[in-house]
């Protein structure tokens, strides 16, 4: 699946996780909590190697998967039941979460909506203050008030400890989260950067007429024109759509490469 990975995470980090389907996104996330195993190489997360599976590193790594099935739970009983396997896990902080995303307590798990589930797990991640959280699609089955809310939960629950990773197809649901961009293509990294340096080296802006100028380094028709992305220059660049850079780095992967420093694989 991987060929010459190597990624290095650093705390206080929301990183966005991007590729096409079968790029590798939900298999480099179960690596890291230790339900797939490396043929080779090594996978060190918090001094740990995932798949030893020790308790001290399940109990400072919590993961929510795309496809889940739960139990016959309440959602209250769910936390009575899987709590004590976090030293961290914080009761008052959970109930403050199942209040704000608005969920039934009572409720049992196996017969509320995706997205009451994906709401009900993520209160429970983020009560166990685990220092590494892995959401895999976190906002499918989230309706436009709940995507808007877990945007600002997230960003609430970051601290200088903890690494979020998310992978997702939903790019402009997550975008505005997301402190560095990595891309999956054919189980390899193409591209690690933080939006800071993308910002300060790319120029995104709007074309009125398809582009010309030999400097665009990507462009993509949008409603009213065309989107571009060249390097940056003296003028004001708009808000980088986190999206269409993806599709970029996807379909022109050496003019990034080159101004990126970036090798072929591997940052």
């Amino acid at each position: 699946m991987f060929e010459d990975l190597d990624l290095h995470l650093a705390p206080g980090t929301i990183y966005g996780l991007l590729g096409k389907n079968g790029a590798g996104k939900s298999s480099l996330l179960n690596i890291i909590q230790g339900l797939l195993f490396p043929d080779s190489g090594q996978v060190n997360v918090l001094s740990f190697q995932p798949k030893d599976r020790e308790p001290a590193f399940l109990q400072d790594c919590f993961m929510i998967s795309e496809s889940m099935f739960l139990p016959n739970l309440t959602v209250w009983d769910f936390a009575k039941t899987y709590a004590p396997f976090y030293p961290n896990f914080d009761w008052e902080q959970y109930g403050q979460l199942v209040a704000e995303f608005d969920l039934d307590a009572d409720a049992r798990l196996n017969r509320i909506s995706l997205g009451q589930k994906k709401k009900a797990l993520l209160a429970f991640g983020l009560a166990t203050n685990a220092r590494v959280l892995l959401l895999d699609e976190p906002t499918n089955g989230l309706d436009i008030p709940s995507k808007k809310l877990f945007r600002s939960t997230l960003a609430r629950h970051i601290r200088e400890d903890r690494i979020f990773i998310l992978s997702t197809h939903q790019v402009r649901d997550l975008q505005s989260l997301i402190d560095t961009l990595i891309v999956l293509e054919d189980g390899r990294i193409i591209f690690q950067e933080n939006l800071v340096d993308i910002m300060e080296r790319l120029h995104f802006g709007i074309s009125y007429r398809e582009p010309e100028d030999p400097g665009v380094l990507y462009y993509e028709r949008v409603p009213g024109g065309y989107y571009t992305i060249r390097r940056a220059g003296f003028e004001d660049s708009l808000e980088a759509d986190v999206e269409i850079l993806f599709n970029a780095i996807i379909n022109a992967p050496q003019s990034f490469r080159e101004l990126f420093n970036t090798q072929l694989y591997v940052r």
